[in-house]
């Protein structure tokens, strides 16, 4: 069904570099049989891919699936061809539009046969293929969400979502990279049952790359390893699983406890939010607990429990509709990180957030970006900032705003800038960047910790591997040492070899600096190894905080009928 022989690819980067990607990779997938892909980040797994859907020209080989084929000397209508036989499903990829679940699957229902999207007759489209339409959000188990917009839907909903809209391309063949990676048990194990429901009522090929051993078990007829974009081992789910972990380090002999004093304060919050068509759909209340100095705090639960929210209200992104939230700025001083002002501009010079869904400056080098980041919390930011802004005539208040898309999305900063007219160089302008040569020596010993070479200072964002983005933006944020960290699911996309040396990381600069850190997971196994306490939210409540991190997860898993992660 799928033949790869020989296939070779390299990159040249900016200064001339040569990286290999892929290096003399054969090997056949047989009609209807699941593949599993494993490597660390970075060893070429989704170059792979990408050159087996045909958006990726190959330097060396061929390339078959079906009845078409691939070589480094074919024209891009072959290379066309080939995609036409597959369907790809990319990590961190949500790419439907602004309607309704069922609308989606029938735009791409329209668009195999009338060839446009955009251009959708959805009466057509309904006459003709709505009876397929509902067939396939069957296959999916999305049956009852048909009728919600798709912007609403949970992570996981939405990639099934994607799921059902590739199906509707009839392919040969259906590429899954990372499919299931940022979602949590419970909507992970509805992804993983839908992948096996495809592969077995459609008998379609599935090529599922993950890095997690659970999910190939779980999933895989057959694995393949990849190291250095070099097969090095084939074989059954649990020998290629265990193979690949023996690489694993040890967990770093490092315990780390709260001490008793009391740094965030969370008194009664309560955040209701609507959909203009359907109705309430989250309410989150009476949300009440502290956090300690030096707490490692996790917030668990299923998708949609209201925890991204949570975390948001707790970096001052979103505002409580009641309540509050305080942080400890001096000895005897708390500020509500929702009141403008210079109380909130200290807590966010202190504070570093790092998004789910975050982005690199893709044509910006590492170093201008630490650089950039030092300039908006180093030391004596707050200080500099307030005398610029007088000069310019901001007030305290309304320079406070400003700071705070710092703490944004870049995208996110740069569409509020727009909506009120302003270009985002105005932060450059009331936080100007750190020295290059100050930054290098300030972000030395994170780099070292997190295992980035400082060569890659030079590099540009798109120049570096999965891996390496996470690391380096988790470097920006760890630079200007934070009192508290934020951490949104930020890790979903490492590899557990690679996560191991993160978890390790962070263990020793959260000791050593005193960091206070409040994360949401749904790894299991990290939760377990980083955090002191968890608090379990479901339905915008909290049902559970416990520091007997082991039994509170296994409790969780439960919770999620995640009988992927019980090996059943």
């Amino acid at each position: 069904m799928i033949k790869v022989e020989n296939v070779s690819k390299a990159y040249e980067l900016d200064d001339g570099t040569k990286v290999t990607a892929l290096k003399d990779v054969s090997f056949e997938v047989k009609e209807g049989e699941i593949l599993g892909i494993m490597g660390k980040s970075g060893s070429g797994k989704t170059t792979l891919l990408r050159a087996i859907r045909g958006v990726e020209h190959i330097d060396e080989g061929s390339i078959s699936v079906g009845n078409v084929k691939v070589t480094s000397e074919s024209s891009q209508f072959y290379y066309n061809e080939l995609k036409k036989e597959t369907a790809i499903h990319l990590q961190r990829s949500f790419g439907i539009w602004p309607d309704t679940v069922r609308e989606n699957v029938l735009r791409k229902l329209y668009a195999r046969r009338y060839f446009d999207e955009g251009d959708t007759n959805f009466e057509i489209a309904e006459s003709e293929f709505g009876e397929e339409a509902d067939e396939l959000l069957e296959m999916v188990s999305l049956t009852h969400k048909k009728d919600h917009y798709a912007s609403v839907l949970s992570g996981g909903e939405k990639q099934r979502l994607i799921m059902a809209r590739q199906l509707a391309k009839q392919p040969k063949a259906l590429l899954l990279d990372e499919p299931a990676t940022m979602a949590c048990p419970k909507t992970k194990q509805e992804i993983l049952d839908a992948v096996k429901k495809i592969n077995k009522e459609l008998n379609i090929t599935v090529i599922v790359i993950s890095h997690l051993p659970d999910v190939q078990k779980y999933l895989a007829d057959r694995v393949i390893l990849l190291e250095d974009g070099e097969i090095v081992d084939e074989g059954s789910a649990d020998d290629i699983c265990d193979k690949f972990m023996d690489g694993m380090d040890d967990i770093v002999d490092i315990d780390n406890i709260s001490t008793d004093e009391d740094v965030i304060q969370v008194n009664d919050i309560y955040k209701r939010f609507y959909l203009l068509t359907g109705g309430e759909v989250l309410q989150i209340e009476d949300v009440n607990f502290t956090v300690q100095k030096e707490n490692i705090l996790s917030i668990i639960g299923p998708s949609g429990a209201g925890k991204t929210v949570l975390l948001r209200m707790l970096g001052g992104l979103e505002d409580p509709d009641k309540g509050e939230v305080l942080y400890k700025i001096g000895d005897d001083e708390w500020a509500d990180v929702d009141i403008p002002g210079m109380g909130r501009m200290k807590i966010r010079s202190q504070l570093g957030f790092m998004h789910q869904e975050f982005a690199l400056s893709h044509y910006a080098t590492v170093l201008s970006q630490l650089a950039t980041r030092l300039g908006y919390k180093n030391d004596d930011i707050v200080k500099q900032a307030q005398e610029r802004a007088r000069k310019i005539g901001l007030s305290d208040e309304l320079l406070d705003s400003f700071y705070l898309l710092t703490d944004l999305p870049e995208v996110e900063a740069r569409d509020r800038l727009k909506q009120i007219g302003l270009d985002a160089d105005i932060l450059d302008d009331l936080f100007p960047k750190f020295p290059e040569t100050a930054t290098k020596e300030a972000v030395a010993d994170i780099f070292e910790s997190l295992d980035l070479d400082m060569d890659i200072l030079h590099r540009k964002s798109y120049e570096l591997s999965g891996g390496q983005k996470v690391r380096v933006m988790l470097s920006l944020i760890l630079i200007s040492r934070p009192k508290y960290l934020l951490l949104d699911e930020p890790f979903g996309d490492l590899d557990p070899v690679t996560l191991r040396d993160v978890t390790n990381a962070l263990k020793t600069i959260a000791k050593t600096y005193g960091i206070t850190i409040v994360m949401i997971s749904h790894n299991t196994d990290f939760i377990k190894e980083l955090s002191n306490r968890a608090v379990f939210m479901d339905d915008g409540k909290i049902i559970d905080d416990s520091e007997n991190i082991d039994e509170i997860v296994d409790n969780f898993i439960d919770f999620c009928h995640a009988d992927y992660l019980k090996g059943d």
